[in-house]
């Protein structure tokens, strides 16, 4: 029988759990091991969701550690740290997409409504912490703060309620596990959930017009930084939101 010691964790870009697999042959290696899973936490945060299993397999190879116990099949295995530790670090940061999943579900948006909710939920978590929700950058459109990545993805629903992340199986929160499993996975995960959850709270019954005069409001992030269509790509930077987001509250 052959020792072997894994670290696991998820990797949301590869659609996949993976590992990294270690052969236990003397006892010395413990220390290795946990000079690794320093190295992991250091790099990758003291809140990072990362197991650890120990497992008798019948030889080296993984499919040994599978024939083992099926709950390792489908993992993919890593075969060196900086790569697990990189591809770890790389869902670390959400993008927008990742929030707009989130809220899809739990409301029924059309992708204006949708757009405005993501943007609110960016804007409380920068001014409450000081961090970005996530990576990407927001623009002054013509009807409000846009998030270029969820508008490409959800732009042909026009006025249409948007209903891909639901299907047609209408079961109460089946569809918000993985989504919120997403956001938990990134840093600052729970405190990011409970953010965005507040923001829900105040924002999400709102209508899609209402929302649009909310951060059409003179003094607004929008109202500071829209030039018209022809600059449809103006940036609203962190510091406006910071300083004229207050002016966006109900």
């Amino acid at each position: 029988m052959v020792t072997h010691f894994i670290f696991m964790s998820s990797s949301y870009s590869l659609g996949t759990r993976i590992a990294l697999d270690f052969i236990v042959r003397e006892a010395s290696i413990q220390e290795e091991l946990k000079k690794d899973l320093d190295k992991i936490i250091s790099q990758c945060g003291r809140d990072v969701s990362i197991s650890t299993h120990m497992i008798q397999g019948d030889d080296e190879t993984w499919e040994s550690v599978c024939m083992a116990d099926h709950f390792f099949k489908g993992v993919k295995v890593i075969e060196d740290l900086e790569t697990f530790i990189s591809l770890i670090k790389k869902d670390r940061k959400l993008q927008g997409i990742d929030v707009a999943k989130y809220i899809l579900s739990k409301i029924t948006c059309t992708q204006l409504k949708l757009q405005k909710l993501v943007y609110l939920c960016f804007a409380d978590y920068l001014c409450d912490t000081g961090k970005i929700l996530f990576t990407d950058k927001i623009y002054a459109f013509k009807y409000g703060p846009v998030v270029d990545t969820v508008y490409k993805k959800y732009k042909e629903y026009g006025y249409e309620a948007i209903e891909e992340e639901k299907g047609d199986i209408d079961t109460e929160g089946i569809f918000e596990m993985p989504a919120k499993s997403r956001i938990l996975f990134a840093e600052d995960g729970t405190g990011k959930i409970v953010n965005i959850e507040k923001t829900l709270k105040k924002y999400g019954n709102l209508t899609a017009t209402e929302l649009v005069h909310l951060t059409h409001r003179e003094c607004s992030p929008w109202n500071k930084t829209y030039k018209g269509e022809e600059r449809a790509y103006s940036q609203i930077g962190l510091n406006t939101i910071k300083e004229y987001h207050k002016f966006e509250t109900i």
